[in-house]
């Protein structure tokens, strides 16, 4: 039943214990039988090989299990910033997260990242404060941080008992009683009064509970000023209300390494966290109408799902991992594809745990499962019903911020790592390839350099290609700040015919790109070899006379000339037309341009004197500086050639809390150069 269905996602800043946490959600649900640990490379979910050699999550895995009833498919996603598409696509389909933060380190930056991501999705939250065992773990401090730096209204519900640096076990608020988890994996969990050194602060703690809700709820606020019991039930309720609003957030506490809270923070899952049924409806345009329509998750409504993430895997192929926002989907069935246009076949449809599939017969409203057998489809399509076309809201992905050149090393490996690297970008929407025409390299685009890192390993190990890697040429052009005037005669006698033009060509400035004009009259060069003039011209600016660069920004202009009735040709005028373009740019004070990248940053504010430090002293100016809640957005020009490996000085100068994008601007003379 889809108000039994929880569709969850575990997100946080890397190392702050989601994989660990997960494992502990899949053991105590039955789902395995032993707890894998992420530093013995034993997890579950982290089954990459790369994972487990690093101990972190890179790519987001999916499971499925069932707590009291209650059907929960789980998306551990990376922490990392550098595979912050993970998230993204996660939240995008998703109906609730889990947000793990460090009792130690408490709000940390990918953590801000990962908060606003939820809020442009408008995901409900819970907090679960790990690591309450850890040596200056401080739970009342990481609540304050989650109410300051993150702008939420944190709900306490539970409170940590501590004595001696030992973390000995939990108060629940709600039911007023303290749970301990004993045995050897925490599996036994008891449940006696509290502790009477801890009686007095949780009445405090439980009245501030009560005099939130009141704030929001009338039948709680009534029943406090009445001064009557207020029953589990009535709280769990208001919660469950107030948290699918967005109103609050509860935060629990526990330490999945030790066993402690897990289960806890299951019955936060099920009890306040939204059903399909509990969100808001999914708003779909109709292809013919342009009309916006909503998605009613409705088994007997027409299918529609969105595609949110590609695998490529070597034994069934592409696999597409989409959540069915109507009707149902079987295996065998045909489904169109409303973002290309195309019908295509359901191959087989599975459920996932991590990398093994459950081969199931078919897939229903609300729910997530992985397509086998779609050729054409990428992430963010929407696949429907072909009687009803709609498109979904598509994923929207940040752009690449640190790009690297890459050179196959033999002929095999020329044709292999096309292929390859295209699979890798199907797969990933923040990985992107590109030629650069003028500098002749190849360019893989990239989020960071783990991100980059990592792709350039799977393609030795997974695609067998052998490659160097580089920092990127910059692009730089030409031009001319003066003009000049050229008379080129070019004369070759070689016995028999020989070759004769005669051509005065001038220089100028100019803002449009290039421009060629005649001013030919009385037909001193003939009609016909004016085209093979502007040839000559164009094929001159190709390489400028400082560094062989393009130039730009160039208009010539063909004055006079004159020509032979057998020696003339085109070849002639072609020839003289390059020599006096060369010697014209000599003549008129030419100049290296270098592109200028927009930069677009946004940081906590008290990191702007270092942000707008660092950009002066990369040749940068400032354009703009705007505020929004407690975030910073500067905006500025720096040349390119200065923000090569820019993502990692910005991550060190800002503890690793801002983040940029940049595109190209304009061209503007180098001041650098000699």
């Amino acid at each position: 039943m889809l108000q039994n269905l929880r569709n969850i996602g575990i997100i946080a800043h890397i190392d702050a214990g989601k994989t660990t946490t997960t494992e502990r959600i899949l053991y105590y649900t039955g789902l395995t039988h032993k707890i894998g640990e992420t530093h013995d490379g034993e997890s579950v979910m982290d089954y990459l090989s790369y994972e487990k050699e690093r101990g972190i999550t890179i790519t987001s895995a999916a499971t499925r299990c069932v707590w009291k009833d209650n059907d929960i498919n789980i998306i551990d996603t990376p922490g990392h910033v550098d595979f912050t598409a993970e998230v993204e696509r996660s939240l995008r389909i998703l109906d609730g997260a889990v947000v793990i933060f460090c009792a130690k380190g408490g709000v940390e930056p990918q953590s801000e990242t990962v908060w606003r991501q939820a809020d442009k999705y408008r995901v409900p939250r819970i907090a679960f404060v790990n690591k309450m065992d850890a040596i200056g773990a401080d739970f009342h401090r990481v609540v304050k941080q989650i109410a300051v730096r993150l702008g939420a209204h944190p709900l306490v519900l539970t409170l940590p008992v501590v004595e001696d640096d030992q973390f000995l076990g939990i108060i629940d608020l709600i039911c007023m009683k303290y749970f301990t988890f004993t045995g050897r994996l925490g599996n036994e969990v008891t449940q006696t009064v509290i502790p009477d050194a801890y009686q007095e602060e949780a009445e405090t703690w439980r009245t501030a509970l009560v005099e939130t809700l009141a704030e929001n709820d009338e039948s709680i606020l009534n029943l406090y000023y009445e001064d009557q019991e207020i029953s589990a039930e009535t709280l769990v309720a208001a919660i469950r209300k107030n948290t699918i609003e967005n109103i609050i957030v509860p935060v629990v506490c526990g330490s999945a390494y030790k066993n402690i809270g897990v289960q806890l923070l299951l019955d936060s899952i099920v009890n306040y966290l939204p059903s399909p049924l509990d969100v808001q409806k999914a708003v779909a345009r109709v292809v013919d109408s342009g009309e916006e329509i909503e998605i009613l998750p409705d088994v007997n409504e027409q299918f529609s799902a969105l595609v949110f993430k590609i695998v490529s895997d070597r034994h069934v192929g592409k696999l597409a991992f989409a959540r069915i926002y109507s009707g149902q989907l079987k295996a065998g069935s045909y489904v169109y594809n409303s973002t290309t246009g195309k019908k295509e076949r359901v191959g087989r449809l599975v459920k996932m745990h991590a990398n093994h599939r459950e081969e199931i017969e078919e897939v229903k409203a609300g729910d997530i499962a992985a397509v086998i057998g779609l050729k054409d489809v990428n992430t963010g399509d929407t696949i429907c019903d072909e009687r009803r076309p709609i498109l979904l809201e598509a994923i929207e992905f940040p752009d690449p911020v640190i790009q690297v050149a890459i050179e196959p090393k033999t002929q095999a490996d020329q044709a292999r790592i096309g292929e390859a690297l295209a699979r890798i970008s199907a797969e990933d929407p923040t990985f992107k390839v590109s030629h650069n025409n003028e500098t002749g390299q190849m360019l893989i685009e990239g989020m960071g350099e783990l991100h980059l890192e990592i792709i350039t390993e799977r393609l030795t190990r997974e695609f067998g290609v052998e490659f160097n890697t580089g920092r990127p040429q910059v692009a730089y052009k030409e031009t001319i700040s003066g003009s000049a005037q050229h008379v080129t005669r070019y004369v070759k006698q070689t016995g028999g015919k020989g070759q004769y033009a005669h051509v005065v060509i001038s220089l100028e400035p100019t803002e449009e790109l290039y421009v060629f004009e005649s001013k030919i009259v009385g037909g001193s060069i003939p009609r016909e070899y004016i085209p093979a003039v502007e040839a000559g011209v164009k094929q001159a600016l190709q390489e400028g006379v400082l560094e062989g660069y393009p130039v730009v920004n160039v208009k010539a202009v063909l004055l006079d000339g004159s020509y032979h009735e057998v020696d003339s040709s085109e070849m002639a005028f072609r020839t003289a037309a390059m020599l006096a373009v060369k010697e014209c740019m000599k003549k008129a004070q030419p100049k290296l341009l270098e592109p200028i990248m927009c930069l677009e940053i946004t940081s906590p504010e008290e990191f702007t004197g270092n942000i707008i430090n660092n950009i002066s002293n990369r040749r940068g100016r400032l354009d703009s500086m705007d505020r929004e809640n407690n975030t910073q957005i500067i905006k500025g020009y720096v040349p390119l050639a200065e923000l090569f490996g820019y993502s990692t000085v910005l991550r060190s100068l800002t503890q690793g809390r801002a983040g940029f994008s940049m595109q190209f601007s304009h061209y503007e003379e180098n001041q650098n150069a000699s």
